[in-house]
């Protein structure tokens, strides 16, 4: 098993291009299937297993909501 580098890498993406990243992640959990992305040149798969959860930050002015998707890969 390969052991990966730690990344933390946060990519800003147009609308449509968010759009069809949502459209497709919502099919593969339709079909119960696994998702695969690419980010920053590196492509990701998700398992079908992975845990999903909605964040929402505030700080002053500013609000944040994160869609997460988590998993470990033992």
């Amino acid at each position: 098993m390969t052991i990966k580098k730690d990344r933390d890498i946060e990519k800003i993406y147009t609308t449509s291009e968010f759009i069809s990243k949502l459209r497709r992640l919502a099919d593969s959990l339709e079909k119960n299937e696994k998702f695969e992305i690419q980010i920053a040149g590196e492509r990701i798969y998700v398992p079908v297993r992975a845990e999903f959860n909605i964040e929402h930050e505030r700080e002053g002015s500013e609000e944040e909501i994160e869609f997460q998707i988590k998993w470990s890969n033992e």
